[in-house]
């Protein structure tokens, strides 16, 4: 067994379980739905953003990888800019129109709220 960098271990200080197991969070990745049985949701928001408005699309399922790659293809085809955290792809403005007309043309099943 390979003892990992204890710089690593976040939150665990100390343990007296003698069979204690430090988890390292290396949990394989999900795999990705097809686009056809996927279920995301477009809406806009402005909270905690000084009042400028972005448009978010969740509920992806499957590896980040393949969720930045939509993320990029959704940015660069609404030509503005944005972001891709926390299982969320984040446009900036009032691009809900356009993003149901990239997701429509890529197969994705989607709600406009």
């Amino acid at each position: 067994m390979q003892e990992r960098n204890k710089k690593h271990r976040q939150g665990t200080v100390y343990s007296t379980d003698p069979d204690f197991q430090y988890d390292y969070g290396d949990n394989a990745e999900r795999r990705t739905l097809s686009s056809e049985k996927q279920n995301l949701r477009v809406r806009l928001d402005a909270k905690k953003r000084c009042g400028k408005v972005v448009t978010l699309v969740d509920g992806f399922v499957g590896a980040c990888a393949d969720m930045q790659r939509l993320g990029k293809m959704i940015k660069t085809q609404c030509g503005t800019g944005g972001s891709v955290k926390d299982g969320v792809i984040i446009v900036q403005g009032d691009m809900r129109e356009k993003i149901a007309a990239i997701l429509t043309k890529c197969g994705y099943k989607y709600t406009v709220r």
